[in-house]
């Protein structure tokens, strides 16, 4: 998707109005199976870069959501409490997990763009 930035472990991250919003990759998805639990830290929690920023149960396995960035979570995806399956249907629109007002712009520039993430994505395949 236009305009947004990736993690090595998964994450997707797009800039509005100084506010990172964050949610998990297609390719996350994909390998965890259906969604069927979500933990995300509350509003107001300060998150450190590569920190741990929640957990996502599937089907298949549990695994843990990591912050691309460092800052305050400013807003929470409640739906998802009640609806993880948005993971999977939509993980770029409904699937968002949280909303992060960045301490420091300067950590966009450490994650992928969509060119170096698809090849790191082909690469991690073979």
């Amino acid at each position: 998707m236009d305009g947004m930035k990736y993690t090595k472990s998964h994450e997707w991250v797009k800039i509005e109005n100084g506010v990172a919003v964050i949610g998990i990759t297609d390719y996350a998805k994909d390998q965890l199976g259906d969604v069927v639990f979500i933990e995300l830290p509350d509003v107001g929690q300060r998150v450190v870069k590569s920190s741990q920023l929640g957990t996502v149960e599937s089907t298949k396995t549990a695994s843990e959501i990591y912050t691309p960035l460092t800052g305050e979570v400013i807003a929470v995806n409640d739906g998802l409490v009640d609806n993880p399956q948005w993971v999977n249907e939509s993980p770029f629109e409904k699937g968002w997990m949280v909303k992060i007002k960045l301490s420091d712009e300067n950590q966009l520039n450490d994650l992928l763009d969509e060119g170096a993430y698809k090849e790191f994505v082909s690469k991690e395949k073979h």
